[in-house]
């Protein structure tokens, strides 16, 4: 299976490039300079992270479909559950930490995470219905 040819690896890159963009700019209005740069995770960090997990989430379900299209959706369940323990192990340090720029950051974390799982959601529904 050839990356370039697969529309969908190519929406996660383009997704995650845009996505990047559009929080940083929205980032650089609302949130104090001081505060973005001490956070734990870097935006950019956590965009590779999410879409890199992205990525992987939907060559599993490419290959699923393969051998069984009756499984993509339980696949998609499994791993979407496995990419949140990856997410909580994130967050957790977050969590821990009570400074003044601990809500930002929590807030562009589930950010990022709602933004690929909203991705991961779509590109899974044009799986199922054959359109990839």
């Amino acid at each position: 299976m050839n990356v370039i040819k697969n529309r969908s690896f190519l929406i996660i890159i383009l997704a995650a490039i845009f996505g990047f963009i559009i929080h940083k700019t929205i980032a650089h209005f609302l949130i104090p300079k001081g505060f973005e740069d001490n956070f734990i995770y870097s935006t950019l960090l956590l965009y590779g992270i999410f879409g890199l997990l992205s990525f992987v989430i939907v060559f599993l379900l490419i290959k699923v479909k393969k051998t069984s299209v009756d499984y993509v959706g339980y696949a998609f369940l499994a791993a979407t559950t496995l990419k949140m323990v990856i997410a909580y192990a994130l967050l957790r340090p977050i969590i821990q930490i009570q400074l003044p720029k601990t809500p930002a950051e929590k807030i562009s974390f589930f950010v990022i995470f709602i933004y690929f799982l909203a991705i991961e959601t779509i590109l899974t529904i044009r799986i199922l219905n054959n359109k990839q």
